[in-house]
């Protein structure tokens, strides 16, 4: 007979759930953590003693107002009162990848209702002030600082990115292979199985250039790769001098672009969606997709159009995918659509062989004039900025030149590398002279060399790669870094005089971005963050500096390199959040010694100290 469970039952019962309590209680202060606690997470510095540098915090619980109020602080008075954190918390070793403007996550959080087919749930969606993370970004277990260029280009440490998965599913295409300790790329892509280098010199072959070298005597320097992969195309241009913009989104392959970056190859998280490209109009010269999935049909080709707002007068696109050589029925009709739409476009073939076809655009306008009315796709309305970027939705027509470049009939731009130092021809456009773009240069040519005076005892030939100019002007940041082994993501405020045109045009490439906004990139992927009056700028937007000491953080490699120039006040409150921040100021000028500051600016170089969660260190053993 079944009866009432009698009291040893009960005794049994009880013993049980304070021993799972008791359990669980060592786990949540062992791993304390990973279950989000606020009891501290550790970090270890190498070299160094462990060291406790604050606790975690994931964001978006029920204090996240009065944490970001608290954190927003960031004025004058509080240096008066000596009010500054001595610490910050710590991410979760989960959200060592983070990148808050393009989480998933928090998509599914904020219940986003986004167009799947348009690819819209790749594009930036920005955590509101109250669901930012207030905390540094942890590395990954075991953790090393990265391999040197140019032996970087052909491996990387798999502890830096612990993603083997491309490794498995591109097996046969020679994107990457796992050895040991160690990633390593052969060359190869989806398209190009035998190296991107003999692929490159076989395009360059078709399109009967001198030498089979795709630079066509410096005439051909910047190029946009879509759906680049692990971006070995962009990797074995770079000898050829020709610059690349490898383009991919957060997708399924999601650590491509990490990969790229980890490799010191330029590159840029962002998708073909719904949003214009952040680039200008006529920003590069040559673009390329190598069975990049895109289906250049969908919305009236609205895609194609878009590259082809970005392409130079005479640019190429050139295309490999199945469609070009048309194996089945499905292929045919694809192919049959795709050229007869390019042809409205007036774009013609310049060479087509085997899986590749390569198209270039027209030099001037004519084309456009001759089509018969009504002709789809239309051209643009004459009210239409064609270098308005930030947030500006693509539309399904075709950008004609301006009178000017009607009647010069192409860019009218130097070869490199004397581009670079040539006064870009859209000087015009912001009644800019010559003198000024000249006086700019050598401006910043002194003050470069100023910096790496500054930085001498820290750094090596070969200890920085990847460059970013927080806000780069007309790119002469850059252009003074020419004959150095790297590379400069330019930067340009995404509300002040769009110049990222002239970078381009001289032979350089960058992005538009709001500082108050995290950037599209991967935790650790640049060796030297320069920031001239950046601090300034968020601050008088009323956005708060706090959140971009965390940005930098977040995006700059541990051992990298900060340079601040701002006013003295600016710098002196950055200053005091570097402990908590764990950078080590190691040099600083100002008026007194270095005729190149004004009066009142200081120039700070910091660096950022290598460290690891307790828990990632425990990982390692």
């Amino acid at each position: 007979m079944k009866g009432r469970p009698d009291g040893g039952q009960k005794k049994r019962l009880i013993t049980s759930v304070c021993v799972v309590a008791i359990f669980l209680g060592f786990l949540y202060v062992y791993y304390g953590s990973i279950f989000g606690s606020n009891n501290g997470t550790s970090a270890l510095e190498y070299g160094s003693r462990l060291r406790k540098i604050g606790s975690s915090y994931l964001g978006g619980d029920d204090d996240a107002d009065a944490k970001q109020e608290d954190s927003s602080k960031f004025r004058q008075e509080d240096v008066e009162d000596g009010i500054f954190p001595k610490s910050f918390p710590v991410c979760d070793d989960r959200h060592s990848e983070l990148i808050p403007c393009l989480d998933r996550h928090l998509i599914y959080q904020l219940r986003l209702k986004l167009d799947l087919s348009l690819m819209e749930h790749y594009e930036r969606h920005c955590p509101p002030p109250e669901r930012r993370y207030n905390c540094l970004i942890p590395p990954p277990p075991g953790y090393k600082v990265p391999v040197k260029w140019p032996k970087s280009r052909d491996e990387v440490w798999k502890a830096n990115i612990p993603h083997t998965h491309l490794a498995h599913e591109k097996s046969d295409q020679n994107w990457m292979v796992v050895k040991g300790e160690k990633i390593v790329f052969p060359g190869g892509g989806t398209h190009f199985h035998y190296g991107a280098d003999k692929y490159i010199a076989s395009i360059a072959n078709m399109l009967n250039f001198p030498n089979d070298n795709l630079n066509n005597e410096g005439r051909l320097r910047t190029v946009l790769d879509v759906g680049c992969g692990v971006a070995s195309f962009g990797a074995y241009l770079l000898s050829s001098d020709i610059i690349a913009m490898s383009l991919a989104p957060n997708d399924v392959h999601q650590n491509q672009i990490q990969f790229a970056l980890e490799r010191g190859i330029p590159a840029y998280l962002g998708v073909l969606g719904t949003k214009r490209l952040p680039y200008p109009s006529r920003s590069f010269e040559f673009s390329h997709c190598s069975r990049c999935r895109i289906d250049w049909l969908q919305r009236d080709g609205i895609l194609l159009l878009e590259l082809d707002r970005v392409l130079r007068p005479g640019g190429y696109f050139a295309y490999s995918s199945p469609e070009a050589y048309a194996q089945d029925e499905e292929d045919l009709r694809i192919w049959r659509e795709m050229s007869a739409l390019v042809e409205r476009m007036c774009w013609r073939i310049a060479a087509k062989r085997n899986q590749t076809v390569v198209w270039q655009k027209p030099m001037n306008n004519d084309c456009y004039m001759q089509r018969e009315p009504g002709t789809q796709p239309p051209l643009c309305r004459s009210d239409d900025d064609p270098d308005a970027v930030w947030g500006v939705n693509m539309e399904a027509c075709i950008t004609p030149y301006s009178e000017h470049d009607h009647r010069v009939q192409g860019s009218a731009l130097a070869p490199w590398p004397a581009r670079l130092t040539s006064p870009p021809p859209r000087l015009a456009d912001f009644g800019y002279s010559s003198d000024m773009f000249e006086k700019d240069t050598e401006t910043w040519r002194r003050r470069v060399e100023s910096y790496w005076n500054l930085l001498s005892t820290k750094i090596q030939s070969d200890t920085l790669r990847n460059i970013m100019d927080m806000k780069a002007n007309f790119g002469s940041f850059a252009s003074a870094l020419y004959g150095k082994d790297v590379w400069v993501m330019n930067v340009v405020p995404h509300d002040g005089p769009n110049t990222l045109k002239l970078i381009y045009d001289r032979g350089l490439i960058g992005t538009t971005h709001n500082w108050c906004e995290a950037f599209s990139t991967y935790p650790r992927t640049y060796d030297l963050l320069h920031a001239w009056t950046v601090f300034s700028d968020v601050v008088n937007k009323g956005c708060s500096p706090e959140d971009l000491l965390l940005e930098m953080d977040r995006i700059l490699r541990p051992s990298g390199f900060i340079i601040i120039r701002d006013k003295q006040g600016v710098v002196a409150l950055v200053n005091k959040y570097s402990s908590a921040m764990h950078w080590e100021t190691v040099a600083t000028a100002d008026s007194s010694s270095d005729s190149e500051i004004d009066a009142d600016e200081v120039v700070v170089v910091i660096q950022k100290k290598l460290w690891l969660t307790s828990e990632s260190f425990r990982n390692t053993e």
